[in-house]
């Protein structure tokens, strides 16, 4: 399974309807594009926990399932995402995207693997 994992904080100087448009691409992309399997979308919460203070705070994040790497490049590749993400760099101050080749069980032996794969 592959996950696209983007964390963003609006510009403050975005409008309310930038803000809107923006959101109505991202709805649009995660339940239009069919090679998205599943998603979340999140808003940043402090709980006192030690992380709240490391750097590279995002006010929001996205969290998208693909099946394998050929669905995430389609979805990559469709042309509803190129303009989410066009609307993406016009209204975000500041933006992480990675991707991640993920597990849903099994995590030690996930890691080891992908160890030993990076030598």
């Amino acid at each position: 399974m592959m996950l696209h994992v983007v964390l963003f904080t609006p510009r403050a100087d975005a409008t309310d309807a930038e803000r809107q448009t923006f959101g109505q691409s991202l709805d649009h992309a995660l339940t239009s594009i069919p090679s998205v399997r599943a998603f979340r979308v999140g808003r940043r919460v402090r709980t006192g926990a030690a992380y709240d203070d490391l750097p590279g705070d995002f006010e929001f994040c996205a969290v998208i399932e693909f099946d394998d790497r050929a669905a995430l490049q389609s979805y990559q590749q469709h042309p509803v995402h190129a303009e989410l993400g066009r609307l993406f760099y016009v209204t975000a101050r500041n933006a992480f995207a990675g991707d991640f080749d993920a597990v849903d069980n099994a995590p030690a032996h996930a890691l080891t693997r992908w160890h030993a794969e990076s030598r």
